[in-house]
């Protein structure tokens, strides 16, 4: 509902042409090549492979095409990671329309689409001053990291985890093992209580 809700808005629009629309990454990517689009509004949660990846996927793959991320989620989570992936944008779902209108016309004339606040945010990691002057333990954990963090806090079991990834299981656990590392948490139980704290958090954001 929202993919073609938002493709009726934008091919409204005198100077956008909506040239395809996919229900997942791998749909998406054999679709750029004939259909040849400018920009790809890629949501971050999709079915099999995540948002992320098919971003990294159409940088190194079509590097002359540019992408905007959606999503549900707070800029603070998300933006760095989809920016350091190669968008050139990030848009809250939230935000509407009109705002992706505006992000289309900003990566169009070659800027990056972010709100104010992340745009700062953005230019004192750069600088090497972090927002609180400490680094969010989060930023340690590769992308398919995060996807795993994210899913503990949801309480998915290692089974599911791995058939929502397309990944083994002992891959999950392996992912799992470093996630700990990082975050220097001593057990899974542990483990799994701060992912489902930090998880209820940022839903209260």
């Amino acid at each position: 509902m929202m993919r073609e809700g938002l493709a009726s808005l934008l091919g409204n629009q005198p100077d956008i042409e909506v040239c395809g629309e996919a229900e997942t990454a791998a749909h998406a990517l054999e679709m750029i090549p004939s259909r040849r689009p400018n920009i790809v509004i890629a949501d971050i949660t999709l079915p099999g492979k995540s948002g992320i990846e098919l971003i990294k996927d159409i940088a190194a793959m079509h590097p002359e095409v540019a992408t905007i991320a959606v999503s549900m989620h707070d800029e603070t989570i998300y933006a760095e990671r989809v920016l350091r992936a190669g968008a050139r944008g990030y848009i809250m779902k939230m935000e509407g329309g009109k705002r992706i209108l505006e992000a289309i016309h900003k990566v169009r004339a070659g800027e990056v689409a972010v709100s104010d606040k992340m745009s700062a945010h953005i230019l004192r990691m750069f600088s090497g001053h972090p927002a609180g002057g400490e680094e969010s333990p989060m930023r340690q954990l590769s992308d398919r990291e995060f996807e795993v963090f994210e899913l503990i806090g949801r309480g998915l079991g290692t089974a599911q985890m791995a058939a929502e990834l397309h990944i083994s299981a002992k891959t999950v656990e392996v992912h799992r093992a470093h996630i700990r590392e990082k975050l220097r948490i001593k057990s899974g139980s542990e483990l799994i209580a701060y992912a489902a704290r930090w998880s209820q958090s940022t839903e209260n954001k």
